[in-house]
């Protein structure tokens, strides 16, 4: 099974046992300072058979947290906490990345005390939606720094690399998209504007880690409602491979669908990703993943990492159970106890409700 098969990063010569990486997932299980909780470091800990976990989006400001118990990197006290997460994924022999992200209007004035803000001012029908400000030059030249900043912390911590979070909508998603982006100077307007804020930070964060330090982006191949289209997408991949990113993410949502641009295609998102990138820089693919036939398959598709996310929810320990034949993970929906067997907290139990059909009621 090639999903078992170990892995070499060819610009670090980081290697990862086997090809499964635990994706990014909001767990509400931080302190309110954004600190590191037991709770937290235990719901990774329990997930370490993956060759790469992967921390929560962590905010790189505090005018950019997106929600309640969200993990922090944006100050030095934080550290410890960091690295007492690389030190125990190490010390369990997986390789470990932190994704940094800032919210920009999905960056709540009633957890950052200010108004939203984003590329441009704009609305958007979403519920609880707060029309953000406009960003000014300043904005952008301290969100980049703080991106640089955050990164460099992870490396003091002990991590092995960062994923920089440009996908879901978040602030470089609003940079990127044409509905929430309508600048007219150098930020704005052509796609290679628009793009110029991921690639600064990407650049930014270069400078600012060791040689070794692996840094990646995770991107969306589409959102349709900032605007954002399928080639938008696959040519700021072609620019960030350029640019020397060590992974490019492809955050799928499902992985086995044609893209919405191309229902007629019989081609699946990851390969679009993976002709996009020529040069052999690592392809991460995650989005509906469930069992071990269908990690094979996005192996198949191009994809050199497959990102597991809901079924390790459910299924702390899914690549030990991956090689037993004819093993089959349990779906949703779970019952408390269960989420609490596999490491859950209450917090992040309770957030799970969310999701029509997840969490029985006890």
């Amino acid at each position: 099974m090639r999903a078992l098969d170990s892995f070499e990063f060819p610009r670090t010569g980081h290697v990862v046992r086997n090809r499964l990486v635990l994706a990014a997932m909001t767990n509400k299980q931080s302190h309110a300072d954004g600190s590191l909780s037991d709770e937290e470091l235990a719901w990774l800990r329990a997930r370490t058979s993956f060759g790469i976990v992967t921390t929560c989006a962590a905010h790189v400001a505090k005018d950019g947290q997106g929600w309640d118990g969200e993990l922090g990197v944006f100050d030095d006290a934080l550290i410890p906490g960091l690295q007492r997460i690389a030190t125990t994924l190490r010390d369990a022999g997986a390789l470990s990345l932190a994704q940094i992200f800032h919210g920009g209007v999905r960056a709540p004035s009633r957890l950052t005390g200010s108004q939203p803000w984003s590329a441009s001012a704009f609305e958007l029908d979403v519920k609880d939606f707060e029309k953000p400000r406009a960003a000014t030059h300043g904005d952008i030249a301290r969100t980049i720094d703080a991106f640089a900043a955050a990164a460099r912390r992870c490396a003091d911590a002990g991590f092995d690399g960062v994923e920089i979070h440009g996908a879901h909508g978040y602030l470089i998603t609003q940079f990127l998209g044409t509905i929430t982006n309508t600048r007219t100077d150098a930020w704005g307007g052509s796609l290679e504007n628009r793009a110029r804020f991921v690639r600064e930070i990407v650049a930014a964060v270069r400078s600012a880690t060791p040689e070794h330090f692996l840094v990646g982006v995770r991107l969306s191949p589409e959102v349709a409602e900032q605007g954002v289209t399928l080639e938008d997408a696959l040519q700021v991949t072609r620019w960030l491979v350029d640019d020397g990113v060590d992974f490019v993410h492809a955050s799928n949502w499902d992985s086995f669908r044609a893209p919405a641009a191309h229902p007629e295609s019989d081609k699946p998102l990851t390969t679009w990703f993976r002709e996009a990138i020529a040069n052999g820089t690592t392809l991460i693919a995650t989005g509906g993943v469930w069992t071990t036939a269908q990690a094979e398959l996005v192996l198949d598709h191009g994809a050199d990492l497959v990102g597991i996310a809901r079924a390790a929810i459910g299924n702390a320990q899914w690549p030990v159970h991956a090689a037993e034949p004819g093993w089959e993970p349990q779906r949703p929906p779970y019952s408390p106890e269960h989420l609490r067997r596999q490491v859950l907290s209450e917090p992040f139990v309770d957030y799970m409700r969310r999701l029509p059909g997840f969490v029985t009621d006890e």
